[in-house]
């Protein structure tokens, strides 16, 4: 089976010797994973709540990615509880993705723990996670390194479920989530990428900009391969939730398509027909394994451009984009966080 992936815009390189100026250009302004294109901050409502207080956490190991940890931890949460892990896009902040998204105000409504990776200037100097870099993504090392000593320290220290850790990330955010979910399957019951891209398709910025623009062709066994050459002993793999919009002109529409090849190729689901249901804003296909479980899921954002979708009521930052529905809000009823959603599973 192979997935079609649309040509997009011609390349902006034109000549070799003006490659680098372009590159850098293009980095500065879209920060490897987000353009110049954002919502335009509306006032925040008189009725919003306001969103509980991040805590930086200091001594949680090595670090050897040199990242910043922020948590939340509920008051009175109960022993066994969940764990999100939310990966914010370039040129945000964990304060402003979770202002805007509303994570911590539902871990303290619903009672489970969060964890909001940061990303520094000097590691990168549009805050973008480097997903691009083999160093930043290989087990226990780099910046993935550091995001598993902060997922461990979080566990140990407040008693919460060794099998209830989820991640979700925006963008270049998501695509450390696909690398988290890649090199660490075995770590985590589910994930969602919002406009992220594939594990293990570049190895530099200049090709990270290329795949940005155009998503290279592969097979589902080829995608999946390179997920397998970091866990080539795991058998059973997360749920994936997988969204891009179809307006999206920062990253190009085919690293959702191919995120989803290299999924089914990883489930063995290459050559299931998915199920098709429609939902206020886009679509929705879903493939389901011998045990009637949803593996793979893609929802299809119609219109949407580059953003993580939040709904009209929520604060408005800088790439949170207005939606029908609120990404976050969905995310916790599906993944059984929320007592309506503990119900449905």
């Amino acid at each position: 089976m192979r997935l079609k992936i649309p040509k997009s815009v011609s390349s902006m390189i034109r000549q070799q010797r003006q490659w680098q100026k372009a590159v850098n250009r293009v980095v500065q302004q879209a920060g490897l994973g987000l353009g110049q294109e954002a919502a335009k901050p509306r006032a925040k409502p008189a009725s919003a709540k306001p969103a509980p207080h991040l805590e930086e956490v200091t001594a949680f190991g090595s670090n050897p990615g040199h990242l910043r940890m922020l948590a939340y931890v509920p008051p009175g949460l109960k022993p066994g509880a969940a764990l999100v892990v939310v990966l914010h896009g370039c040129q945000q902040t964990a304060e402003e993705f979770d202002r805007a998204s509303e994570w911590s105000v539902l871990a303290r409504k619903h009672g489970f723990a969060l964890l909001y990776p940061e990303q520094r200037h000097s590691n990168n100097p549009n805050l973008c996670f480097n997903w691009f870099r083999p160093s930043a993504v290989a087990e226990d090392r780099g910046e993935i390194g550091s995001i598993r000593q902060m997922i461990d320290f979080l566990i140990e220290t407040h008693d919460l479920s060794q099998t209830a850790v989820h991640v979700v990330g925006l963008s270049a955010g998501g695509a450390m989530a696909a690398a988290l979910l890649s090199v660490y399957p075995e770590r985590f019951r589910a994930g969602a990428i919002m406009a992220g891209l594939p594990f293990g398709a570049v190895r530099d910025a200049m090709g990270a900009l290329a795949i940005m623009r155009q998503a290279p062709q592969k097979s589902p066994q080829e995608w999946a391969g390179l997920v397998r050459q970091a866990s080539p002993e795991t058998v059973n793999w997360p749920d994936i939730s997988i969204w891009h919009g179809t307006a999206d002109e920062v990253v190009d529409i085919g690293n959702g398509q191919a995120l989803v090849s290299q999924w089914l190729g990883l489930n063995g689901l290459e050559d299931v027909a998915p199920q098709r249901s429609v939902f206020p804003g886009g679509e929705r296909l879903s493939w389901r394994n011998a045990r009637d479980d949803i593996k793979v899921e893609y929802a299809i954002l119609d219109g949407f451009a580059h953003g993580f979708p939040i709904s009209q009521k929520q604060e408005s930052q800088p790439f949170m984009l207005a939606f029908p529905l609120s990404l976050a809000h969905l995310l916790v009823e599906r993944w059984g966080l929320s007592p309506a959603g503990r119900k449905a599973a």
